[in-house]
């Protein structure tokens, strides 16, 4: 669902009855992400297995609480089903790639009160781009795979 415009991308994306819902904090980001796999990539013959969905709801919760703590604040949010997952899309604020960005996913040595959200991000998700926007801020893209529940 790309909710981006001339002025950039919208915090308010599109439900496919056609109201919008705004993502403006990591729980309304993970209930429309919930409502999106729901309604764009389930269907009568296919459920994601639960243990992906947690995956997925905390990539989510890592990339929006990472765009508000250290990106200058949410500036888009968008969910996209593919076949074999879901595409999610941050848009910050901040125009500064950390080191970290494309590194092995290893946990920091010492707890410091933070640096597990990232590698968490990079173990969970496929695809994952980090892009400068020509508006100013980031974009950070990434693939979370979803399998389907075996038959019961």
């Amino acid at each position: 669902m790309d909710t981006t415009d001339a002025a950039g991308p919208a915090l308010f994306t599109p439900t496919r009855a056609g109201t919008t819902s705004p993502v403006t904090s990591p729980a309304t980001a993970r209930a429309h992400t919930q409502r999106v796999v729901c309604e764009g990539w389930e269907s009568p013959s296919r459920r994601a297995r639960p243990e992906d969905v947690i995956d997925l709801l905390l990539v989510v919760s890592e990339l929006v609480t990472n765009a508000i703590r250290h990106g200058g604040g949410l500036a888009g949010f968008e969910v996209t089903p593919a076949e074999d997952g879901v595409r999610l899309t941050v848009h910050d604020h901040s125009d500064v790639i950390p080191d970290v960005a494309l590194g092995n996913g290893a946990f920091p040595r010492g707890h410091r009160g933070n640096g597990y959200g990232w590698p968490l991000v990079i173990r969970l998700a496929r695809e994952i781009c980090v892009d400068r926007r020509r508006t100013g801020g980031k974009t950070i893209s990434v693939l979370v795979p979803l399998r389907p529940s075996p038959a019961g």
